[in-house]
Parts: structure tokens; C-alpha cells; sequence
């Protein structure tokens, strides 16, 4: 196993599943990289979402009220477990969207777990949040 092809797959697939959301307004194709059995904490919400129906519909009820300007991964970590078939990948994001009538501008952290199975990438676990205010 070369670990430095591995992280870099684990990587586009992040970056391909965030593309698919923010720039082709597509939350539909999140299908396509979340598990079945996937689970997510939202920075915004109290519980947790369960099941990979639930967690492409929250990114798609997002995606329907808001218009994006932009999205930007900064700073990936990739660390690699299980002889490579488990990943956790953390980064800080910046974005810019409207929603409500309003523009907003904001930075937050964002970390997905991500399982090798059939031969795909898939996620697991997300846990994302902006950054806390000051």
C-alpha cells in the first residue's frame, strides 16, 4: 500500500463530495459517497443526523435555502487507520452564501470519517461547525 495514493484518494473524495453540494447544487449525489449507516453532527442542530437519507437531506435542505458563492477547503489532514481502509479527514473551511435575505461569511472546521468498503470511499461520520464567536 502506498499511503501517500491512498490519503490522495480519500481527499478527492471529500473535495468531490463537497463540489457536488456547494458548486453543483446537487445534494442528491451525496448518496453517491455516504453510508448507509452514516451519522453527522451539524453545528447548527442538537441531535444527531442517523441513516444516509437523513444526512443527504439535511445537506439538501441547506443547498435549497441557501445560494452559495463559495466554498473553500484550507489546511486537509488525512490519517490513515486499519491498514488503510479507514481514514479521518479534518480541515477549516471558509464560505460565502445567502439565505434569509442576507449575505453571510463565515469559517468553520469540518471532520468526516470515511470507510474503504467495495471498493469506495465512503462516509461514515461527519462532525462540522463554524467557528465559535468571540
Amino acid at each position: 500500500m502506498d499511503e501517500s495514493i491512498v490519503k490522495e484518494d480519500v481527499w478527492q473524495t471529500v473535495q468531490a463530495l463537497n463540489r457536488a453540494w456547494t458548486e453543483e447544487g446537487n445534494a442528491d449525489k451525496l448518496n453517491d459517497y455516504f453510508h448507509k449507516e452514516m451519522v453527522a453532527i451539524p453545528g447548527n442542530g442538537r441531535n444527531r443526523l442517523e441513516g444516509q437519507d437523513a444526512c443527504v437531506a439535511g445537506w439538501k435542505s441547506f443547498v435549497e435555502a441557501a445560494k452559495i458563492h463559495s466554498f473553500k477547503e484550507i489546511d486537509p489532514k488525512v490519517q490513515l487507520y486499519g491498514n488503510g481502509k479507514f481514514a479521518v479527514v479534518t480541515y477549516y473551511y471558509e464560505t460565502s452564501f445567502d439565505m434569509g435575505g442576507q449575505t453571510f461569511a463565515e469559517g468553520g472546521r469540518d471532520m468526516f470519517v470515511l470507510v474503504h468498503e467495495n471498493g469506495k470511499w465512503r462516509v461514515v461520520a461527519d462532525h462540522f461547525s463554524s467557528y465559535p464567536r468571540q
